[in-house]
């Protein structure tokens, strides 16, 4: 056993090594009694890094026993209780032998954590006194720190201190100690406590701006007495870390390692539950971390950061999961997983690797969950725009498009379309790439250009199926969108999307593509242009009464679109038909999300639509014949009815659905 300096009393206490059987726990600790006095306060609550520190150190001298005879010996369970339980323990290997008592009803969670508390020597910290290290807490993300349920609490000289309601949680400690690059030091909390102060303190690093990796920012403590020893003892650390790294580096981890396999897993898994769309895995040069960030909500967040050294192991693995060259490093590659071939769920992700300076390689994984179709009323559409978008999906033939950047749900919009006319006496065609939203009733095709299967040759062929709607995934070219104007003019419903700004825009991309603009403008039904805008959680949302000066900033900001003309260019006649529409008791209503668990403490939780919807007139025709601008198109269809995207934005800010800031950010002026 090696020693080292204690750093409250100068005193030399042993380095915290404990036995990792799940068998074994640390001796009664009635040896309490032979001990100095100074160190019975650790039968209480651990207030202090200076207890914890020597708490552990005492409870790393204790003798471990067998788990089951500290319960009997507490009285919480009989001999032939613990005997059925280890029978069941030898079937399923993964249980500890406590949670098999308390999912077989013969132990309670406070049980549990008493006897470990009482019996074997596990410090139980009080989080409310107990003075944090936000250089600690960085080293795990605030998901993983979530669904773990722990929370670091001190760094070591190779050894990471953490707060957990289960210490014998041995698979989870060790996808820790896989994350971090350290030894993972269990203690105990109350899980009530323990879930609070994750979001708590998670939340107070984003709110002062601090970076997500320990190595790069000084410590900063929650409590002033002694700062500058602890930052100093962290500096201490990071060096003596920093040459561990660097000592390690030259043991790589093995694409095979069940540990990196589990940890892809379940990465995948906890994506989607956060609802991310996209996974993306960045190494770094110069022995660097890797860092894994998720796409949550349209926003990049800090997921992960893993050792260097397992960063080609990593990629390897992700390239054996969905068939492509591990070898090949020098080029782009793209690729498919279907997921559940992996043990998980029904999920495909599209992955595609990116070659990256200094021989590396970025890989992004895009998440392609299956899912059903939305109602057309649950999709955040006006009322007004949900009766236009009625007449145009009733017509019998016609051109119907969505446009918006990649990823502003233009293809769940879609399917909500369909969904509203989709019958048996309609024979419903569709070719996407890829088919992510199923519903019966369609027929669905799967496109595949390597093969020649395109877009334009799927549209092809299903005009010879005897199609009564069809929707194509995506007009890229001027082929597709001729046979899709032809399509549609010749009796049948045709939609599809196009990655544009705005609605009016929309035709000058197509004039571009080099369509026919007398044809097109015959065709046309309608555009729906669309963005999505973080959602004010539901969970913690508030309202007050609007201020005078927010009423005034709204209405200027929604009135600069509006012609002259126009009749809600009179504040009144604004304010009347808003107090109308989302008035509470007559006052319109400011709403404010402060944070709470549920949203991770960002106030925004999912995401909501903004619309533009532009249905076509005898106007509009005329204008789309003769190449109008973009300006003119707008114009034209503002004094006809439509509301902009910024518009619709800020009607969704007063019916509490966002923030003005949201809107501003993605809409344009």
């Amino acid at each position: 056993m090696t020693f080292h300096k204690s750093k409250n009393k100068g005193q030399t206490v042993p380095d915290l090594n404990f036995a990792d059987s799940p068998d074994t726990v640390p001796a009664n600790l009635d040896v309490f009694e032979d001990l100095p006095s100074s160190t019975k306060q650790f039968r209480g609550l651990v207030e202090t890094p200076d207890q914890l520190v020597d708490a552990l150190a005492l409870q790393a001298i204790l003798k471990p026993i067998p788990l089951g005879e500290a319960f009997v010996a507490l009285d919480l369970v009989s001999a032939a209780q613990v005997d059925e339980a280890l029978r069941r323990q030898k079937e399923d290997k993964t249980l500890p032998l406590g949670q098999i008592l308390i999912n077989s009803g013969m132990l309670s969670q406070a049980d549990l954590q008493s006897a470990l508390v009482r019996k074997m020597g596990y410090p139980l910290v009080d989080l409310k006194k107990f003075p944090f290290d936000f250089a600690a807490i960085r080293r795990i993300p605030q998901e993983l720190a979530m669904r773990l349920k722990a929370l670091p609490l001190l760094e070591l000289p190779k050894a990471l201190v953490v707060a957990m309601p289960d210490p014998l949680n041995f698979k989870g400690n060790q996808e820790l100690e896989f994350c971090v690059g350290l030894k993972i030091i269990p203690v105990m909390a109350n899980m009530e406590d323990l879930l609070v102060t994750i979001v708590r303190l998670h939340r107070e690093i984003r709110m002062r701006g601090m970076l997500t990796s320990a190595e790069n920012a000084p410590a900063i403590k929650m409590s002033a007495p002694n700062a500058d020893k602890r930052d100093a003892y962290q500096l201490a650390t990071e060096l003596t870390k920093e040459a561990m790294d660097q000592a390690q580096e030259d043991r790589s981890v093995e694409q095979s390692d069940s540990t990196l396999v589990n940890l892809i897993n379940s990465m995948i898994k906890e994506a989607s539950s956060n609802n991310a769309s996209d996974i993306h895995i960045e190494p770094y040069p110069e022995r660097q971390k890797v860092l894994i960030r998720f796409r949550v909500d349209g926003v990049m967040r800090h997921y992960l950061e893993l050792p260097m050294s397992s960063s080609n192991a990593l990629v390897a693995r992700i390239k054996i999961m969905c068939d492509l060259d591990i070898s090949e490093r020098r080029k782009p590659q793209d690729g498919k997983i279907n997921f559940a071939k992996y043990g998980g769920f029904p999920l495909e992700l599209r992955v595609a690797t990116i070659p990256t300076n200094n021989g590396l390689e970025d890989v992004v994984m895009r998440l392609l969950a299956s899912s059903k179709a939305m109602s057309i009323d649950t999709i955040a559409l006006s009322a007004a725009n949900v009766k236009a978008l009625d007449r145009i999906m009733h017509r019998p033939h016609g051109m119907f498009l969505c446009v918006g950047p990649t990823g502003s749900g233009k293809t769940t919009t879609l399917h909500a379309a369909l969904g509203h006319i989709n019958n048996p006496e309609r024979k419903i065609w569709t070719a996407e790439d890829p088919v992510e939203i199923t519903q019966s009733g369609l027929r669905q095709i799967q496109v595949n250009p390597k093969i020649g299967w395109t877009f334009a040759a799927a549209l092809r062929s299903l005009l010879r199926a005897d199609p009564d709607v069809i929707m194509v995934g995506e007009i890229r070219d001027q082929e597709t969108a001729d046979i899709a104007i032809e399509a549609a003019l010749t009796g049948h419903l045709v939609l599809s999307t196009l990655h544009t700004n705005s609605a009016a825009e929309t035709i000058v991309r197509l004039n571009d593509l080099g369509v026919d603009p007398f044809s097109f403008a015959d065709a046309l039904q309608g555009i729906l242009a669309q963005r999505l805008v973080r959602r004010l959680c539901p969970k913690c949302v508030t309202r007050k009464p609007l201020p005078d000066e927010e009423l005034v900033e709204l209405i200027q900001d929604y009135q600069t679109a509006l012609p002259e003309a126009h009749r809600e260019h009179d504040y009144q006649t604004l304010t009347d038909l808003w107090t109308a529409r989302y008035g509470l008791k007559g006052r319109l209503q400011h709403y404010h999300a402060p944070g709470c668990a549920h949203c991770g403490g960002t106030g925004l939780k999912g995401r909501v639509a903004l619309h533009e919807l532009m249905t076509t007139s005898t106007e509009i025709r005329q204008l789309v014949q003769h190449r109008a601008r973009p300006k003119e198109l707008q114009a034209a269809a503002i004094a006809e009815g439509m509301r902009t995207l910024r518009q619709d934005g800020i009607e969704k800010v007063l019916a509490g659905f966002t923030t003005l800031a949201e809107v501003r950010a993605t809409t344009n002026d």
